[in-house]
Order: structure tokens, then C-alpha cells, then sequence
């Protein structure tokens, strides 16, 4: 195509001027038009076979590869599915069950419980911090005898499968510090994101669906939310191919992935053929990997222009599988057809799903809105683990399971025997992880009978962290990427460890 775009000297226009691809085009006197065009009357099939080479399906290439020497060890689970209750859910009203609280009911929380802790400012001014015990009824469930609520008696039949931690902790109190810190293992902003890391390392089976991809849910407790950050899924100092794909979750799944009216997928084809040898010229002077990152976008954007509408059309999916998720499956955007979507991206190669339900952040109101999440979220994930098991899916599936912190056992604002909100609280919290890996029916550490402090067997969100990157076969340790003159880890630089005892 370029032969004929040649200067005096014999050299490429755009090779010697350095021009912009617009101004290439129009001091060339050619448009994108005249491109399709002309390939399309004496290109034939070459522009297919062109798209192969690029990695668009060429038989035994991945568009994905892993790294080099990875996984390190044999992986016990290929895929994750990282399911983020945002706000952070009430440990106390889900998972640590503490009856002893009943005794003190609307008491001040002792000064030897707190110890003097750090608490935020929406709670620092009360005059009181009065203990609220939950409301809650809990049952224990299965041959591991776990304590459940009843919000989630569809989890509960999971239990035996769960490898449950009560003793999650984190440096953040506030959301957005917090957030980041779960999904980075940092609280400095620019670090990339664990479904990153994962894309990073060991790539995908899929060539037509990103190597990673987000969703967003809608909730219905009707409750403020916390704002989402793309830094939970961003790619940070990693390739920017690695960065989470967030599909919408009303309208196109993917705004622009459809052609518009009169251009087909032939006319694509074609343009984004010439669109790559431009930009292959400009990678050859200035050899940024960013320029062939965005060939890679162009074309897996291409792809899913067939692929993502097959993906998110539920009407073949067996009636009783979308009984099994819930009346609210059939809707769009909601946390049960992500669910069902997650499954169907894990079958299809994708190698992380990242879920992100909001309106966890219950200050007030919390028995109420609490119903409601979990009306949204425990049937559907329940659904999820059979449908995985079912599939024979889970055995090489990570379901991890959880938020970036959790509630005080004070009330904030106003108690009563039927309402209370709790206040944020980093040092300790429960989340769970099934699947590829995980020992089943396991609880992992324990707290004060006020779930305040951790008495044994702490988890800080990077051991956590280290044991999902180690059931997917990666050694946390010598997973680096060098960035700014240090070997950047999702795992951060202070010492820490798999939790062993979670593993099978």
C-alpha cells in the first residue's frame, strides 16, 4: 500500500516527517474512503490473512500469551472471579457471629477494646459509641458447622465449599484509600490492579474477549454509593492491553463496538487494516510498545464486535439455569446477569472477571439497606458456584468474595433495637474465597468477642493477595515489573505469606 507513498529521495513520507496519521493522509491525497476502496476491489482475502498474523485467531496462537515461565508453579485454578461488595459489608451481620453481644445492647464500647484506635471523623464527635449487636439471626451450616446469617442462607449452603477469613485487615479507613489498597495492594494511586497482574502473567485462552474484564452492577437498596475509580482494574505501569474492560450495564455492553449505519464489517476490516500499517510504520521509528498495544486494542475491539453480543445474549441459556439465578437475571446490569455473565466469559477463555456491586456503605439505615444487598447478591452467587461446579468449572476457578473494609460494632447516629448504622472500621473483616485451591469448610483466624481486634491469625489484604496469585500458580515473590527504579510487586515490599491453611 505504501509503495506508491514516496518521496523524491525514495524514502516513506511518513517515515521521513514523522506526520500525524491525519495529515498523512490528507498531504498523501488519500482518505480512509479511497483505503477501502481500493483493498476492497484487489485485496481479495489478504486483509483475513493479514488480521491473523496480528494475532486474531492464526491457528495455535494466543492473542494473550502468558509470560515467559509462567504460571511459576502448576496452577490449581486458571481463572479468577473477584466478586467486590464496595463500601465495605458488616462483618458483623454476615459472618462473625457474637452473641455475646446481646448483653450490651446500647453500652458504651470499652476503652479496652478500642485501645485508643484511630476512627473516623463522621464517628469521632458522638458522645457516645454505643455497642449494637446485630440484629441478625445466625445458623450454623453444613459438616463445617460455620455461622451464617440468615441474610445469606443461599451462601450458607456453599459454606462447606468457602474458605472463610474473619481476619482481614487493611492500613486504609477511607473508601477510595481502601479500595485501592484491596485491588492494588497499595494506597498510592498508579499501581496496577490485581486483574492486571493476573492478565500480565498468565494472558487468556480467549482471542475474541479481553484478558480481563469489569462489571458494574446496578443495586437496589436505593442508598447513596460510593463513587467506582478506574484504578480498581487499571493496568497502572503494566501494558495498557491489561487494563479491565468495563462492559456498561444498560445499553451497548461497549459504546462504539457497533459500526455505524452504512459501514460493514468488511469496510472495518479494511480500515483497520490500514489504520495498523501506519501504525506499524510509526512503531518502526519510534519503537514505543504502546503503539503495538493499541494495534492489539484495535483489532480485539474488531473481534468483539461479533463476540461480545453473543456473549451478553442470555435467550439460550437452559430455563433452569436462569431460575436458578433469581427473578432479576433477565434484567440487564443487574448483580444476577453479571453473575451469570461472569460464568459465561470464564467458559469462554477470559482469564478475570471482576464484579463491582455498590451501596455496602451503610452509616445508617443498615438493616434495611443490608436486606437489600443481599437480596441482590446472595442468590445469585450461590447460582454462581453451582453453575461453576455443575460445568465442571470450579475446580479451576477462584471465586474470591469480599469489600475493603469493615463495620464498628458501635452504632452511628441513633440506636434502637431495630436500627443502627456502624461506622467504617479497617481492622478487621471477613472475606471468603471458594474454588481452585481453596480447602472447603475451613475459617481462617479469629476475633474479640466485640469484632474489634484480631486475637489470632491475622490476614493483611497482600497475604490475601499472595494466596490468590499462588492457587493461580504465580509466586508473589518473583512476580515483579520494574517501574521508577524499583521492582513494584502487587504485594507490596513488606513481608508477607500464603495463607496456607486456606489451601487444599
Amino acid at each position: 500500500m505504501f509503495d506508491s507513498i514516496r518521496g523524491s529521495d525514495g524514502r516513506s513520507i511518513a517515515r521521513r516527517t514523522f506526520l500525524q496519521r491525519s495529515a498523512f493522509l490528507f498531504q498523501s491525497g488519500i482518505s480512509a474512503g479511497a483505503i477501502g476502496l481500493s483493498w476492497l476491489m484487489n485485496d481479495g482475502g489478504g486483509s483475513a490473512s493479514r488480521a491473523a498474523e496480528r494475532g486474531a485467531g492464526a491457528a495455535g496462537e494466543r492473542v494473550h500469551p502468558a509470560l515467559p515461565g509462567f504460571p511459576h508453579h502448576p496452577p490449581r485454578a486458571k481463572a479468577l472471579i473477584y466478586l467486590h461488595m464496595n463500601g465495605g459489608p458488616s462483618q458483623l451481620d454476615l459472618f462473625d457471629y457474637k452473641p455475646g453481644l446481646a448483653e450490651f445492647f446500647d453500652k458504651d464500647l470499652p476503652d479496652s477494646i478500642r485501645q485508643g484506635q484511630r476512627i473516623t471523623t463522621m464517628t469521632s464527635g458522638q458522645k457516645r459509641l454505643p455497642v449494637a449487636p446485630s440484629k441478625f439471626k445466625f445458623q450454623q451450616h453444613g459438616a463445617s458447622g460455620t455461622w451464617v446469617s440468615e441474610l445469606l442462607p443461599y451462601t450458607a449452603r456453599h459454606i462447606d465449599s468457602i474458605g472463610l477469613i474473619k481476619t482481614v485487615h487493611t492500613n486504609a479507613i477511607n473508601h477510595d484509600p481502601a479500595c485501592t489498597f484491596v485491588m492494588t495492594g497499595s494506597e498510592v494511586p498508579g499501581k496496577a490492579s490485581i486483574g492486571s497482574w493476573v492478565s500480565y502473567g498468565l494472558g487468556s485462552e480467549s482471542n475474541n474477549l479481553p484478558s480481563f474484564v469489569v462489571l458494574t452492577p446496578t443495586w437496589s437498596s436505593g442508598a447513596a454509593a460510593q463513587a467506582l475509580f478506574t484504578r480498581m482494574w487499571s493496568s497502572g505501569f503494566l501494558p495498557t492491553s491489561h487494563n479491565g474492560v468495563a462492559l456498561r450495564s444498560v445499553g451497548d455492553p461497549v459504546l462504539y463496538v457497533r459500526n455505524p449505519p452504512g459501514v460493514g464489517a468488511a469496510d472495518r476490516r479494511t480500515l483497520l487494516d490500514g489504520l495498523a500499517e501506519m501504525n506499524d510504520l510509526r512503531f518502526q521509528e519510534l519503537r514505543d510498545p504502546e503503539i503495538k498495544t493499541r494495534i492489539a486494542q484495535y483489532e480485539m475491539a474488531f473481534r468483539m464486535q461479533s463476540s461480545v453480543p453473543e456473549l451478553t445474549d442470555l435467550a439460550n441459556e437452559p430455563a433452569e439455569t436462569l431460575e436458578r439465578y433469581g427473578p432479576e437475571v433477565r434484567k440487564p446490569g443487574t448483580f444476577a446477569a453479571s453473575a451469570l455473565l461472569a460464568r459465561r466469559m470464564i467458559e469462554r477463555g477470559v482469564r478475570v472477571v471482576q464484579i463491582l456491586h455498590r451501596g455496602w456503605d451503610q452509616h445508617g439505615n443498615l438493616p434495611r439497606d443490608i436486606t437489600s444487598q443481599c437480596f441482590d447478591t446472595d442468590q445469585p452467587i450461590a447460582a454462581l458456584l453451582d453453575d461453576l461446579k455443575q460445568r465442571g468449572l470450579l475446580d479451576q476457578t477462584l471465586v474470591a468474595w469480599g469489600g475493603e473494609f469493615g463495620r464498628t460494632v458501635y452504632s452511628q447516629g441513633t440506636l434502637t433495637s431495630d436500627n443502627y448504622g456502624r461506622d467504617h472500621h479497617p481492622r478487621n473483616f471477613c472475606m471468603w474465597l471458594a474454588g481452585g485451591g481453596i480447602r472447603g469448610g475451613v475459617t481462617f483466624g479469629e476475633t474479640d468477642d466485640f469484632s474489634y481486634n484480631v486475637v489470632r491469625d491475622p490476614c493483611h489484604v497482600n497475604d490475601l493477595n499472595a494466596t490468590i496469585l499462588h492457587c493461580l500458580g504465580i509466586d508473589h515473590e518473583q512476580f515483579r515489573f520494574k517501574f521508577q527504579g524499583l521492582e513494584q510487586r502487587l504485594t507490596g515490599v513488606e513481608p508477607v505469606r500464603v495463607i496456607s491453611e486456606l489451601l487444599a
